[in-house]
């Protein structure tokens, strides 16, 4: 085999264990028993335990009050997928999905979540078994160095479901009618996830195919 043909090789592995989150995803053990391995708060800290279910399972936690759904999920729970970036929501790096809504983590308290469904990377897909959007983005190119793409994947996911809803944005021009997908809606509504490689074409071509396989 060539180097040419393995040096593509090796990125398209890379490509697919990026767009799958897949750092975390391989040990559902560790995220049970993240608890245990997370050091206690500090004495005099004012705590609170919190419920909550993420991707599929029960987590019960007990956290400093102070601690951010961002912080809870990368430092208890070792969903590393989420990535921290601004850490003052301004780039979008920590996009979930909570109650089927996307959020950016690090502006959301762990105990404002008591009961909610948090969806993260981790939760939409796996290197063997991925989310439609996952192949798009793989598929399109939708990302290079891969640090935004959890978030960005999360927030294209949610935008589609948002557009199904008929839920408007700024660029909305008929607020009577079906809200259509289109690339002026799509740029509007992913405005607050930021690709510091500049993969916006990309993104944008891989979440449209993703909108005519569920139209």
């Amino acid at each position: 085999m060539s180097s040419s043909n393995s040096f593509e090789m090796s990125r398209r592995d890379l490509l697919v264990a990026t767009a799958a989150g897949s750092v975390a995803v391989a040990n559902s053990n560790r995220a049970a028993n993240a608890q245990a391995a997370t050091p206690p708060p500090r004495p005099g800290t004012a705590t609170s335990r919190v419920g909550f279910v993420v991707n599929g399972t029960r987590q019960d936690l007990d956290l400093d009050n102070r601690t951010t759904l961002l912080d809870a999920l990368r430092e208890n729970l070792h969903l590393t997928g989420t990535k921290k970036g601004c850490d003052h929501g301004q780039c979008g790096a920590c996009t979930v999905m909570v109650d089927g809504r996307r959020i950016n983590s690090c502006l959301s308290l762990a105990i404002m979540h008591e009961g909610s469904e948090i969806t993260t990377i981790e939760g939409l897909g796996t290197p063997d078994e991925m989310h439609p959007m996952q192949t798009a983005f793989v598929k399109h190119d939708g990302f290079q160095c891969g640090y935004c793409t959890p978030g960005q994947i999360c927030s294209s996911v949610a935008v589609l479901e948002e557009i199904k809803a008929g839920i408007p944005s700024h660029v909305t021009e008929d607020l009577t009618a079906p809200t259509q997908v289109s690339e002026m809606e799509i740029r509007e509504r992913m405005s607050g996830n930021i690709c510091r490689c500049g993969a916006y074409p990309n993104i944008v071509a891989a979440i449209t195919e993703v909108s005519g396989r569920q139209a």
